[in-house]
């Protein structure tokens, strides 16, 4: 048999099975029933996007079977090859929703199938920093567990998105390989058709990135080649529906490695890859550049351990700043008050501590050099958190002097102590900021009465003096914004612009963020936008702002407004930490947050809202944003401001409320304005969100029209 008969026998076998189950499923639930994948906006997201159809019936499915016969040609070319290939993964699609129906839940822990719209844009952003390098797709099982885990971990440690499908999830469970969403291990399921569930990722990343049209199977298929760093492991042994699926892979750019001796097309399918060579090889078929950054601390160091829980049971000791006197800093000193690479502990270490215990802890980072300025000092200090969380074993939240630190008893047992905690300080502000730091300490006390002087004597002035600054500083107070384009790795037309009182829609680029980046990287993401030709202050739109805006989104967007949500408002890429819609019947705005899994009083879920808003386009009425954003005097300001929020999740509201309630004050002399806004607990049916906020004298229903 060549190559092109065993994809064609694989496509004819994965065929007749989908055939069989849609019958079975039409006979038993009848050709009208619902049917979709939960929590996306696009049904079934790779048909949708190959043929720009939405199945939403049983009976709707047995018609796509007529359309994806098209794409089985059977002449010995490539072309049919792939598109069949194509056709295999589309007919995996529709097995596997299958599972779905009357079942939001049919795969059991460790399982995940289906992943949901908010879970790919949270892989938004380490996508396009980075943080990921790329996505593996491994198929089947090892020739042993060892061998097995053994991969898993090593793309793990360099930070790479694992996908597993078959036998090498049960190799992962047998090693105690550390799986889940927030370890970036997430074993698919044991069919091979669960593999469709990663292939959806790439698909819906170029509909919610990359404004992608369904239907422009053409454009879906450069986007995922060009932007999306996948790749197949798939070992031996293979059958047809195996080499089928590969070949879907390879239409969309993921090259396929496997450890059998089998067919080969170059750069595309590459057998005989001793499994100890897979990592290496995969790299390099993609392209993919790990960024290397050893450091010396007796326990792996990458993003993929950024998700891990340490629980109090397996805590060696845990420093806690809710309880005692914990703080992190960073100061900058002149030159010779710095020795570079210096660490100390100042005080008892961890094997001195009582397991279980909790303890203080201050660690203090002294940088110094030429190009170093104290506006860095909290862009330095916010990275900690991505920093510690990234020792394998080690669990950090919350930032300043309200940290809370766990070191598992693994981690301990490995070495971990705590001076490899200046170890990682040190050796990660070295890389990310060499470029102004010149030398770099790390002071780390553990000493209860030098933990509360610095705590108090040093630390919290040093804060409430940068908070005074930040609040006073508005857009109308700087002379210059700042573009970001990170994300275009993924949404090619999107373009933020940073001022003082918007940070980036993903919540994670303040000015201040940008502003650094630029001293680091001046030819990087984040660029000057000079704000001296004003256009309208009302809408916030700047002459100058478009020029940048025109050249870095190479002409596909003409002109934004800062602070408007109806005329040109900002694109969104789909990064966003929020989405802000226009509700008609109150006159006011709805806001969903990515975590919201619920529906709004527009009838739609975040994952309607965001198929709507993100992609890099402007959609007059909505508006992506980050979470700080929605308390800023500049939220809508054209169209009425902060007093426009009429709905919001009840978590979400609670997280913004201080904020949004002095806002509201300073504004329209309104107390406790949050408590006027209604949530989920209230009502999502927007007549009755009319009458609930009639009933509060909400100012919105008082308002100019927005429409």
């Amino acid at each position: 048999m060549t190559l092109f008969d065993v994809i064609f026998a694989g496509n004819d076998a994965v065929y007749g099975l989908t055939e069989g189950a849609i019958n079975d499923a039409i006979a038993k639930y009848g050709a009208d029933k619902a049917v979709s994948f939960p929590g996306t906006a696009y049904s079934i997201p790779c048909y949708y996007a190959v043929t720009g159809t939405k199945i939403t019936t049983l009976g709707e499915m047995k018609d796509a079977l007529a359309v994806i016969k098209t794409l089985m040609g059977r002449e010995q070319e490539l072309n049919d090859a792939l598109f069949s290939g194509v056709a295999t993964a589309l007919l995996a699609e529709l097995i596997e929703v299958l599972k779905y129906v009357d079942n939001e839940n049919p795969y059991e822990a460790p399982c995940a199938g289906h992943l949901p719209d908010p879970a790919i844009r949270e892989l938004g952003v380490p996508l396009v920093t980075g943080d990921i390098p790329g996505v593996a797709v491994i198929i089947g099982g090892a020739p042993t567990a060892e061998e097995g885990a053994a991969l898993v971990k090593e793309y793990q440690a360099q930070g790479i998105l694992v996908t597993l499908v078959g036998e090498i999830i049960n190799q992962c469970v047998e090693q105690n390989v550390k799986m889940g969403a927030a370890m970036r291990v997430i074993p698919l399921g044991m069919d091979i058709t669960s593999v469709i569930h990663v292939v959806s990722v790439a698909v819906r990343a170029a509909l919610i990135f990359g404004n992608v049209t369904p239907g422009d199977a053409a454009g879906l298929m450069k986007y995922t080649a060009e932007r999306v760093p996948a790749f197949v492991n798939a070992f031996s042994p293979l059958n047809e529906v195996i080499v089928s699926a590969g070949a879907g892979a390879i239409a969309l750019g993921f090259p396929v490695l496997t450890n059998e001796d089998t067919f080969a097309v170059p750069m595309n399918l590459i057998p005989n890859v001793p499994v100890e060579k897979m990592n290496a090889a995969s790299l390099e078929a993609r392209n993919i550049k790990i960024k290397i950054s050893k450091i010396d601390i007796p326990v792996s160091f990458g993003s993929a351990f950024e998700g891990e829980i340490v629980r109090r049971g397996d805590m060696q000791v845990e420093f806690d700043g809710s309880r005692v006197d914990c703080v992190e800093l960073v100061q900058m000193k002149e030159p010779g008050e710095v020795e570079d690479h210096k660490i100390e502990v100042i005080g008892p270490d961890i094997d001195e501590m009582p397991v279980g215990s909790k303890q203080q802890i201050a660690y203090v980072v002294e940088v110094a050099g030429k190009n170093m300025q104290a506006d860095f000092e909290p862009v330095f200090e916010r990275k900690f958190h991505s920093y510690m969380n990234c020792i394998e074993g080690l669990m950090h939240t919350g930032q300043r002097d309200m940290i809370r630190i766990r070191v598992s008893k693994e981690a301990f047992e490995a070495g971990f102590r705590a001076k490899h905690i200046g170890e990682v300080l040190y050796a990660q502000i070295k890389n990310e900021f060499g470029s102004v730091v010149d030398k770099c300490q790390v002071k780390i006390y553990t000493n209860g009465e030098e933990c509360t002087k610095i705590r108090h004597e040093i630390a919290n002035p040093m804060f409430i003096k940068r908070d005074e600054r930040l609040a006073s500083l508005t857009d109308e107070a700087v002379d210059v914004y700042y573009s970001c384009i990170m994300c275009q790795a993924f949404s090619p037309s999107h373009v933020c612009i940073v001022t003082p009182e918007r940070l980036g829609l993903c919540g994670a680029v303040s000015w201040f963020d940008a502003k650094a980046t630029h001293n680091l990287d001046p030819a990087g993401p984040c660029q000057v936008v000079t704000k001296e030709k004003l256009i309208d202050e009302r809408i916030g739109e700047y002459e100058d702002v478009n020029e940048a805006v025109r050249k870095f989104s190479q002409g596909a967007l003409e002109d934004v407004s800062l602070y408007s949500i109806m005329e040109k408002p900002m694109t969104s890429c789909g990064c966003f930490e929020c989405i802000c819609g226009i509700e008609p019947f109150s006159n006011g705005v709805c806001i969903a947050n990515r975590e919201y899994a619920g529906m709004t009083p527009l009838g739609m879920s975040f994952p309607d809202m965001a198929s709507m808003t993100g992609g890099g386009v402007q959609t007059p009425g909505f508006m992506g944003h980050g979470k700080h954003f929605i308390a800023s005097k500049k939220f809508m300001k054209a169209e009425g401001g902060v007093a426009r929020i009429v709905w919001m999740p009840k978590d979400l509201k609670e997280q913004v409320a201080a904020n949004l309630n002095k806002t509201a004050q300073d504004l329209y002399g309104i107390e406790n304005f949050v408590d006027m806004i209604a949530d989920e607990t209230v009502t999502t049916d927007p007549e009755e969100l009319v009458g609930w906020l009639t009933e509060k004298g909400h100012p919105a229903l008082e308002m100019e029209p927005m429409m």
